[in-house]
């Protein structure tokens, strides 16, 4: 009787642990699993914000200093400008588009996995693009290839931010979308003062050299902080019963299908137009992007006070504005000016963009999936909008007018459902955080 008794509890506890165990296992496929809340700050999360920096550098920043391969493919080539352009939106089109895919793999417990093959692709992309002669190897290099790799690195690193901040998370978020600033100047830099030196396949290298010191070191300390969502489909289509999240995406879908429009194509204006030299043509994007310091920031940290989407209007409206005031602009002195507000309003806008989608996620376990999601709507807007915009041009022999109206309208309509959306979550309470 005494052997027997022990040996009955030890089964009787190992039933009990099993049990336990499964039940916790239940928890986290169901999504309910209690989980710690967000540290709001501290050294290992701001570390992760200084990570998503460098990703966003290498990827985004990257992306913005498209503007000046595009005239420089237009010499050197003699390309139609669509169809360069179509180097320019596929990669921001992937960066996007894979946003659903590899958003849900942070879901999954996949970050590492996902992330590392982005870096495999980035580095395999601008070494190939270093070695490119012709158009369609710069299309499958620059355009197919680090386009990839954006599409894996991206999505994963805003979620991974966004599950460890809640009351400073837009702030954050703001100050990982700066690497698009910080990339978008110094890749021109570096693009500028470089090819007339020592050519442009040793110049695509030196930038080659730069992603793979950010890749290393990001690759080596980010950190995930919520246990795997191991249940859940890759797109939440619940989502979509949600009219404020789906006004949102349609509103940054306009918003974004006129947005590049400016970065790709301000330094050709400046040249065919005004009469620029290439020289000042990359200083008119530096500006363009350099002015995206502060209103990427200052933004988000109003934002966590007000709210991503109250803050994100006036900017969108900025944007339509001065893309119509752009129809005036005939000096280079006034370029100048259109290309430091403009791009003050479109900083504002894109860093407030993964901010929103965040503030109208309740579930962060669900973080992920629903920041790809709507990075994958707006990536069919990236896609078709600089081509377009290249379109209009050349079939209006060079004319940017009609380019111009279509890109300030779509600003319009994008704000005018940004603030249907606003209306939807909260109706008419104009002080009301959204």
């Amino acid at each position: 009787m005494t052997s027997y008794e022990p040996k009955h509890n030890r089964t009787r506890e190992s039933i009990s642990s099993f049990t336990a165990d499964r039940d916790v296992e239940k928890e986290q496929e169901r999504g309910s699993y209690n989980l710690e809340p967000a540290p709001d700050g501290g050294l290992k999360a701001w570390t992760q914000v200084a990570m998503a920096h460098l990703t966003i550098f290498s990827t985004w920043g990257w992306v913005t200093s498209y503007g000046v391969f595009q005239e420089y493919y237009r010499t050197s080539l003699g390309l139609d400008p669509s169809a360069i352009s179509w180097i320019g939106s596929v990669q921001i089109f992937l960066l996007f588009f894979l946003g659903t895919f590899s958003g849900r793999a942070l879901d999954a417990g996949l970050f590492r996995h996902v992330y590392f093959a982005g870096t495999v692709f980035q580095l395999l992309g601008v070494f190939s693009m270093s070695a490119a002669t012709n158009y369609w190897q710069l299309f499958l290099s620059q355009g197919l290839c680090i386009g990839i790799a954006g599409g894996l690195q991206f999505c994963p690193a805003m979620s991974l931010i966004s599950t460890y901040f809640v009351k400073k998370r837009s702030f954050a978020i703001g100050f990982v979308t700066i690497g698009s600033c910080t990339g978008g100047v110094v890749f021109p830099i570096v693009v500028q003062q470089l090819l007339p030196r020592i050519g442009f396949p040793w110049t695509i290298r030196v930038c080659g050299f730069l992603m793979l010191f950010t890749n290393i070191l990001t690759n080596l300390v980010y950190r995930t902080r919520l246990p795997p969502r191991k249940a859940g489909p890759i797109v939440e289509w619940s989502s979509f019963r949600e009219l404020p999240y789906v006004l949102y995406c349609a509103g940054m879908f306009f918003n974004f299908w006129g947005l590049y429009f400016a970065f790709f194509y301000v330094g050709s204006y400046g040249r065919n137009i005004i009469g620029m030299s290439y020289h000042d043509s990359v200083d008119l994007l530096l500006t363009m992007v350099a002015v995206g310091f502060l209103w990427r920031l200052l933004p988000n940290y109003f934002a966590d006070r007000m709210g991503a989407v109250n803050v994100m209007l006036p900017f969108t409206l900025l944007c339509a504005i001065m893309m119509y005031a752009w129809i005036g602009v005939h000096s280079k002195a006034s370029l100048f000016v259109f290309a430091a507000i403009y791009g003050s309003g479109s900083a504002g806008l894109q860093s407030m963009f993964p901010a929103g989608l965040s503030s109208l996620t309740t579930d962060m376990k669900k973080t992920g999936v629903r920041m790809g999601m709507g990075f994958t709507i707006v990536s069919f807007a990236c896609l078709t909008g600089p081509p377009l915009a290249g379109a209009l041009i050349s079939n209006n022999d060079g004319n940017y007018l009609p380019a111009q109206i279509w890109g300030g309208t779509s600003f319009l309509l994008g704000a005018s459902l940004l603030t249907a959306a606003r209306t939807a979550k909260v109706g008419f309470h104009l002080k009301q955080k959204v």
